[in-house]
């Protein structure tokens, strides 16, 4: 029998797990060293069930690794003021060491001058344009979860990104854009693709490294990918399916996310790392 060749998976379950018990001794030393709890604010406008059900999961995590939440729900109706105004003064508040605003927050709002109220040392999710100037520049500050979670996978499975050909598809202010920014800062060479690029097919079978995060079900083919390469499929679709023809790309990848238990579980471990790491700071001391 010829043997037939499977990709290796990531396995982004196992590799939270580790953070998170690293996250969980950070957070106790920290509290043993100065009597304060690290501290995130999650803010919820409205009640889409979906994202409910993430800020509940959000702050059973943070229970688990020793972090307080304090939640803040705030009515369908809230205006982008109100929700600026709630912001600033969680941003002002020096119990409170990182801010997480729940995406979307909803019709009306201006999303992107809720995101600036956040005070770039508790933006422990990585939103604002300070954080994304930052790690474009390699300069201190907090990435954005999910890419800096696709980063640390790369690394815990020694992918070598210098001089690779990275395709990110997917151009989204919190995914597309960030990973394609730390990819570059890997030396790899970046091409961002999207709704508009034409023949996405023969970009993506250039990728050494692929990052797709359209949200967009099996939008990338199985015979598309090139063989040997390294794919991160960072989108979640309905009936657990990612953006990648999963089946198809198992045949010619070297290594893959699976979808769940790939890139999901790594957000969120990178999410209360952070927090630890601003709760650090803004208790003077070094993280």
């Amino acid at each position: 029998m010829p043997h037939v060749h499977t990709a290796e998976l990531m396995d982004g379950t196992a590799l939270a797990r580790r953070v998170l018990a690293e996250t969980a001794d950070r957070a106790a030393t920290l509290t043993r060293r100065t009597g304060v709890a690290p501290c995130l604010a999650t803010v919820l406008v409205g009640e889409d069930p979906a994202s409910v059900t993430y800020v509940r999961m959000k702050r059973a995590r943070c229970a688990k690794v020793g972090i307080t939440s304090r939640h803040v729900p705030l009515p369908a109706t809230t205006t982008t003021a109100q929700l600026v105004e709630t912001i600033e003064g969680l941003s002002r508040d020096p119990d409170v060491h990182g801010i997480l605003l729940q995406h979307p927050a909803g019709p009306g709002i201006d999303e992107r001058a809720a995101f600036e109220a956040i005070a770039p040392e508790k933006d422990v999710d990585g939103v604002t344009t300070h954080s994304f100037a930052a790690m474009s520049f390699g300069l201190p500050g907090f990435v954005s979860c999910t890419p800096g979670g696709i980063m640390r996978l790369l690394d815990a499975y020694d992918v070598d990104l210098a001089g690779k050909r990275a395709v990110v598809v997917g151009r989204s202010a919190i995914l597309g854009r960030p990973v394609g920014m730390l990819l570059l800062a890997r030396d790899a060479t970046v091409t961002y693709c999207h709704s508009r690029t034409e023949d996405l097919s023969s970009v993506v079978r250039e990728a050494d490294v692929l990052v797709a995060a359209v949200g967009r079900p099996r939008l990338i083919r199985g015979q598309d990918i090139r063989p040997g390469a390294v794919v991160v499929d960072a989108g979640y679709n309905a009936g657990n399916v990612g953006d990648i023809d999963a089946e198809g790309a198992l045949g010619r990848a070297s290594l893959i996310t699976p979808v769940p238990g790939g890139v999901g579980p790594m957000t969120i471990a990178v999410l209360l790392s952070q927090t630890v790491d601003a709760a650090t700071a803004q208790l003077g001391l070094v993280p």
